[in-house]
C-alpha cells in the first residue's frame, strides 16, 4: 500500500468505490487524512461503511477546503456531461484528480514507464514488467492492467513503476513525471467519453510529458499516431523512437517479415524472430514485443536481457493464452475477445481453427470477420447469440454446431479437430461476445475453459503447455 507524508488532517474526498476507488481510501485512511467516500450505488456505500469508512453524500456535503476530490476513472470527467460532483468541485476551486496523480505525489524519486493506447496495453505493460523482474529491477506493475496503483508496494529511486493508462486515467493526471511513455496506436474507441475522435486523441496525447525530458515510444501504423508524430518532431525534450509492424522506420524498432529489427543511427540490428515467440503470436502483439522492446532499451537495458524477458514471457491470461496441447492439437483461451475487433487478432494467427463462439452479442455480431472463413474448420456456437451467429456461419458456409455450454463446446471441439487430424489445428476460444449472459465476466468464461482443457489433458495423458 502507498503512504502519502503529511497529510495527517487535510480533507480528501474519493467519488467511486470500485477497486481503485477503494484502494485510494485506504491508502488515505491508513495516511491519517480526513476521508469521506460515495458511490451512486448503493450496494457500494453500504459495503464501504461495512468497511468503516465515512460515506457522504457529495452533492450534499460542504467541499471547502478539500485537498482533491479523486474521482475513479469511469466516472465522466467532461463527456457525455460532468458528473454532477465533478461540477460542485469546480465551483468549489476543489482540485479534480485521479489514483495516478497521488501515486506520483507519494513516490515522485521513482521511475514511471506509462503505456497507453487503443489497443494491446496489457499485453504490453505486462511485457516490459517481466522483462525488467527477469532483468534484476526493482518493479511494480499495475493501473488499468488490473491492480489498483496505491495498492502497490511503494518505490524509491532505485525502483521503476510500469503502468496501464487508459483514457480515462490519463484525463486525471496533473504532473507527468512519466520518463519512457507507450503510444501504441489509436483507432476510435470511449468517444461518447471524449466528445470526438479529436477529444480522445487529446487524451492518449497528456501521456507526452511538457516539461520533463521524456523517451515516447510511438506507434505509427495508423494516421492518427503518423500526424501526431508530424507535430511533436521539433520537441527538444522529447526523444522519440518509432515503432511499426507495416512499414520501415528510420529511427526505432519494426518488424520486417517476422523479424524485430532496431535501428540506429549507428546502423540497424536484427533482435530476435518473432514466429519463435508463441505467447506473442500475431502483428498486434509483435508491435506489443517492439514497445517493450524500446521501453526497457530506453531503461538501459542489453539486447540479451531483453530477449531473454521476451522468450520466457508466459502471455496474459485469456488473451491467446496456450493452454495445452494434446494429441497435435493446441487449446487457445482468447476469451478477452469479447467483440469481433478482438477476435480478429487470434483468428489472423492459427490455420484449421475451431472456433468457440457466442455469449451476448455486441453491435454488429461478426460483420468484417469474412476474410477469416478459409481458416474455419468448423464454429461451436454458444450463448445467446446462437441463433443470430448460426446465420453468419449459414450465409458465409462455415459449418457449425449449437453447442449451447461452452463445456459442451470444447469437448465437441476438441473431438471433431483429433479426428481429422489437421496438422497446426487449435480449438480457439474466442468467443467475439460479452459474457453476461452465462458467466459473471471474462475471467470466468476462460477459466471454465481452462477447466475442460485440463480435463480432456488428464483423459488424454497428455503434458501441459
Amino acid at each position: 500500500m502507498i503512504l502519502f507524508p503529511n497529510i495527517q488532517g487535510q480533507k480528501y474526498a474519493v467519488l467511486g468505490l470500485g477497486k481503485s476507488g477503494l484502494a485510494t481510501a485506504a491508502s488515505l485512511r491508513a495516511s491519517k487524512a480526513d476521508v469521506i467516500v460515495w458511490d451512486d450505488k448503493e450496494e457500494s456505500r453500504i459495503e464501504a461503511e461495512k468497511a468503516g469508512y465515512i460515506v457522504a453524500d457529495l452533492m450534499k456535503a460542504d467541499l471547502i477546503g478539500y485537498k482533491a476530490l479523486v474521482l475513479a476513472p469511469g466516472i465522466p470527467l467532461t463527456h457525455p456531461k460532468p458528473h454532477p460532483v465533478v461540477l460542485r468541485c469546480h465551483t468549489a476551486k476543489v482540485p479534480v484528480i485521479g489514483d495516478i496523480e497521488l501515486l506520483f505525489r507519494a513516490c515522485p524519486t521513482a521511475t514511471y514507464v506509462g503505456i497507453t493506447g487503443t489497443n494491446g496495453k496489457s499485453t504490453t505493460t505486462a511485457l516490459i514488467g517481466h522483462i525488467l523482474k527477469k532483468a534484476g529491477r526493482k518493479v511494480q506493475v499495475g493501473g488499468n492492467l488490473g491492480t489498483a496503483v496505491l495498492s502497490l508496494q511503494p518505490l524509491g529511486g532505485d525502483g521503476i513503476y510500469v503502468l496501464e493508462l487508459s483514457s480515462y486515467q490519463l484525463d486525471l493526471i496533473q504532473q507527468n513525471l512519466i520518463r519512457v511513455a507507450v503510444l501504441l496506436n489509436i483507432t476510435p474507441d470511449h468517444l461518447d467519453r471524449h466528445g470526438d475522435m479529436n477529444g480522445y486523441i487529446a487524451a492518449k496525447k497528456r501521456i507526452i510529458s511538457k516539461a520533463n525530458p521524456q523517451t515516447l515510444i510511438l506507434g505509427t501504423d495508423e494516421p492518427e499516431t503518423k500526424a501526431i508524430l508530424q507535430q511533436i518532431k521539433k520537441e527538444k525534450h522529447l526523444l522519440i523512437e518509432e515503432i511499426s509492424v507495416e512499414h520501415p522506420v528510420q529511427s526505432g524498432i519494426e518488424t520486417a517479415g517476422s523479424i524485430m529489427v532496431a535501428h540506429r543511427l549507428t546502423g540497424s540490428k536484427n533482435i530476435i524472430d518473432m514466429a519463435t515467440l508463441p505467447s506473442l503470436p500475431g502483428k498486434h502483439n509483435w508491435q506489443n514485443a517492439c514497445a517493450a522492446f524500446a521501453a526497457t532499451r530506453a531503461l538501459g537495458l542489453m539486447f540479451d536481457q531483453i530477449e531473454q524477458g521476451l522468450k520466457t514471457f508466459p502471455g496474459l491470461d485469456h488473451r491467446q493464452q496456450l493452454i495445452a496441447e494434446i494429441k497435435g492439437v493446441r487449446f487457445i483461451n482468447d476469451s478477452k475477445a469479447t467483440n469481433a475487433d478482438a477476435a480478429s487478432k487470434a483468428l489472423a494467427c492459427y490455420d484449421d481453427i475451431y472456433w468457440i463462439i457466442g455469449g451476448k452479442a455486441k453491435e454488429g455480431g461478426l460483420n468484417g470477420l469474412e476474410s477469416f472463413v478459409p481458416r474455419l474448420r468448423h464454429a461451436f456456437l454458444i450463448g445467446v447469440a446462437s441463433d443470430e451467429f448460426a446465420q453468419w456461419c449459414d450465409q458465409n458456409k462455415v459449418p457449425c454446431t449449437a453447442s449451447k455450454t461452452l463445456d459442451v463446446a470444447t469437448k465437441q471441439a476438441a473431438n471433431m479437430a483429433w479426428k481429422q487430424k489437421k496438422p497446426g489445428s487449435v480449438v480457439l476460444l474466442s468467443p467475439a461476445c460479452a459474457s453476461f449472459d452465462q458467466f459473471a465476466n471474462f475471467e470466468e468464461r476462460g477459466n471454465q475453459f481452462a477447466e475442460q482443457v485440463r480435463q480432456l489433458e488428464t483423459t488424454n495423458h497428455a503434458r501441459a503447455i
